[in-house]
Order: C-alpha cells, then sequence, then structure tokens
C-alpha cells in the first residue's frame, strides 16, 4: 500500500522560470516526495503538468514592487498554503520568495527554503536598491535555510547583511538546476542542424562566430559586448555576433544601443528558441558579459558543448569558468579586455579547442543535473530531520516508494 508522501511546494514568480524546476520535480516524486510547483498563469504551465505529470497551481504576481497587487497576491499564496498544507515549501526568484517566504511563515510551513538565483540590487541605485535590500532580507528572515546558487553569491548575500552565513548553503559546485550534458553533445543529427542553421543564416564555414544566448538588455552586458566586437571586426573583419534571444521587456536595452544592433554589420539575432544546442555547436567561442548573475546556466551549455566561454568577474558568473582552463573571466564592464580575450581566443583555434573540451570534462564532473538534486533530496532531508514531527513521516515515505 502507497504511504504518505512529503509534500513539497516548490514556487516561482514567471511561469517562464517553470524551465529551472526542469526534470527537478520528477527527481523529487522518484525520492519518495510529493512535488507541487506555483507561478504566475502562463503556456509553461500546461507544458510542465504534461511533461513530468506534477499539479501546478497559478497565482499572478508582479514582478516588480505593486503594493497594492502583493498584498491581494499574498492573500492568495496564504489561502492556497492553508489548503495544500505542505511539509517543506522552497520559493525561488525575488517576488516569489518574498511573498511565498511571509505565507510559509504565517503558515508555520515546517521547512522553509528560499532559492537565491541572483541578486537585482547588484545593478539597482537608491531607493530601488534600498526596497530591493529590505525585500531580500525578509525573504532570508522567513526561512530555514538559504540556498545559493553559486559560492559568489552567498559570500555576497553574506556581506551585505541579508543573511547569516550559517543559514546558507551551496548545492554542489553550484547552479540552480544542473544540466544535462548529453543535450550539448555533437549528435550527428544536430551536427546536420547546425549544417542547415550555418545555410539560413547565410554563413559559410571560414567565417568566426561568436555567439551570445540570453536577454538583450544592458544587465547582460550588450552594450560591451557591441563594443569589443567593433574592434574584433578590425582584425577579424569576416567575423559575426550571432545573438539569440529577445529584448528585454522589464529592462529593455537604449534605443542607441538597439540601434547598434540592427544598424552595426556582421551582428545577425535570433529569437530565442528552445533548441539550442545546435546553436552552441555553431558557434566558435561563447561570450557572456554579464554584470551580476546568480549562476549563469548558458555558460555551463555551451561549455557542454565544447565551446570556450569568456564571461565577467561579477557575483555567480565567475563561479561558472575555470579562468585560463575552461574559458577566461574578464572584469565587469570593460569592453577593451572583452576584446582582447577575444581576440586571443580567435587568433588560436587550438588552445580554444582545448578549452572547450576543459569545459566539457568540468560539466561532467561537477553540474550533472543529477548531482545537484542528489544534493537538494539530501537537504530536504536534513530539513525534515532537523525540524522534528516530519521526519517520521519522510521516514515512512520513504519506505513506500522503494
Amino acid at each position: 500500500m502507497d504511504r504518505e508522501r512529503v509534500k513539497v511546494l516548490c514556487a516561482v514568480t514567471s511561469s517562464l522560470s517553470l524551465i529551472l524546476l526542469r526534470g527537478q520535480l520528477t527527481y523529487l516524486t522518484q525520492e519518495g516526495f510529493s512535488p507541487i510547483a506555483l507561478c504566475n498563469p502562463g503556456e509553461e504551465v500546461q507544458e510542465l503538468q504534461e511533461r513530468e505529470s506534477i499539479p501546478v497551481f497559478t497565482i499572478p504576481m508582479e514582478r516588480n514592487i505593486a503594493p497594492l497587487r502583493d498584498f491581494v497576491s499574498l492573500l492568495r499564496i496564504t489561502k492556497l498554503l492553508r489548503q495544500l498544507r505542505p511539509t517543506i515549501c522552497n520559493a525561488g526568484t525575488p517576488k516569489a520568495g518574498l511573498l511565498v517566504g511571509i505565507g510559509a511563515w504565517f503558515m508555520r510551513i515546517p521547512c522553509r527554503a528560499y532559492t537565491l538565483r541572483g541578486l537585482r540590487l547588484e545593478t539597482a541605485t537608491g531607493l530601488k536598491r534600498r526596497v530591493l535590500l529590505l525585500t531580500e532580507r525578509i525573504a532570508c528572515a522567513c526561512a530555514h535555510q538559504v540556498i545559493c546558487v553559486s559560492p559568489s553569491l552567498r559570500e555576497q548575500a553574506v556581506h551585505l547583511g541579508l543573511v547569516r552565513r550559517e543559514k546558507t548553503v551551496v548545492l554542489g559546485s553550484g547552479s540552480s538546476n544542473g544540466i544535462d550534458p548529453s543535450a550539448f553533445e555533437p549528435t550527428p543529427s544536430r551536427l546536420e542542424d547546425v549544417n542547415r542553421i550555418r545555410l539560413e543564416l547565410g554563413l559559410d564555414g571560414e567565417q568566426q562566430v561568436i555567439g551570445y544566448v540570453g536577454r538583450l538588455t544592458c544587465d547582460k552586458g550588450i552594450r560591451e559586448l557591441l563594443c569589443a566586437f567593433k574592434q574584433i571586426r578590425e582584425s577579424f573583419p569576416r567575423a559575426v555576433l550571432l545573438l539569440i534571444g529577445n529584448y528585454d521587456r522589464d529592462s529593455p536595452p537604449p534605443p542607441e544601443v538597439r540601434t547598434m544592433i540592427e544598424a552595426l554589420s556582421g551582428i545577425i539575432r535570433v529569437e530565442f528558441t528552445s533548441e539550442i544546442a545546435s546553436y552552441y555547436l555553431l558557434m566558435d567561442v561563447f561570450v557572456l558579459p554579464t554584470y551580476r548573475e546568480g549562476f549563469p546556466n548558458t555558460v555551463l551549455e555551451a561549455q557542454a558543448a565544447g565551446r570556450p566561454v569568456i564571461t565577467t568577474q561579477a557575483t555567480g558568473a565567475i563561479d561558472s569558468v575555470s579562468h585560463g582552463v575552461t574559458g577566461l573571466a574578464v572584469p565587469v564592464g570593460d569592453s577593451a579586455s572583452l576584446a582582447d580575450a577575444l581576440l586571443m581566443l580567435l587568433s588560436d583555434p587550438v588552445r580554444s579547442r582545448e578549452m572547450g573540451m576543459a569545459g566539457r570534462d568540468l560539466v561532467h564532473r561537477e553540474f550533472r543535473r543529477e548531482v545537484i538534486w542528489g544534493s537538494l533530496a539530501s537537504l530536504y532531508q536534513e530539513m525534515l530531520i532537523r525540524r522534528g514531527p516530519a521526519s517520521s513521516l519522510f521516514a515512512d515515505s520513504t519506505k513506500g516508494s522503494s
């Protein structure tokens, strides 16, 4: 007879962020838990329900500060928590972390975690920064455990006084969900796709491709990337900058940056696609000149595809690359250093290939999703034991699932 399983509510703000839970919820089910997801309404909800057979509840939550609507969302979240009565609540992304964290604290959910996936406040100023500092402190205070997705993010959170160090944990070497390296292998079918994409984009086999994947916004260092590319074209006039992503709706780049993207010779922009592996394989170098991160999955994906990477020394980003081994880390906001790093790798294909292979090994060794999921399941077990009555329930549930 099936025994009762431990309910785990996993919350994110946007339905788009459900991708951060991909595969994780199925794994938790196999480990004896009963996961439930909560997010904003969106088309990704049905996709998750069909793919992982996990119940998903939707409550509108504003990404930005909106006191009245936030209060309404909090009331609805608290009501849902009262109905579901999960044993564990893990909220991630800022607004869900705040509202679900407060609701879980108010309802005295036995085990409360906040997954800190980055700090928007790092690039904020004035009143907005002060508000974000306050909301992050509240989210951390409501949780029993703060899961930081990278070591440098943990250090920054402690440094800023958001949370005590003893309350924080990093799963494995970091990242929020790990990745599946096999999804980026250069299989024959993917290499066929690479040739097809190359033809569609009008590229020949001699052109070197610098790639970027992500939201098009200034926080990602798009301005610096464009400036560096202009310098690169002086030495590599046929080089191409491939931008894969959409303009950020909440924080779009200024008009002059958008004009540069559309007007500069050698720049190709492609709308974001979930079938991203073949595009990584098309690139000679992957670049993420970001100002801030939690932990950039795109850098891991590019390394899994065997590509050398260039990112910055920003919080989170610095943990995704082994400088001089799998790629290069340059100062934040420094387009000249970024151009120098690109020139170094484009001018030395042998070293670039060596870095790409080292990056693939790093991902297989430290960032496979099973490593992160296993660490998360172990953390949940520890929390259940520490928090008291739920420990016996968990023991029963795991016996029933074996």
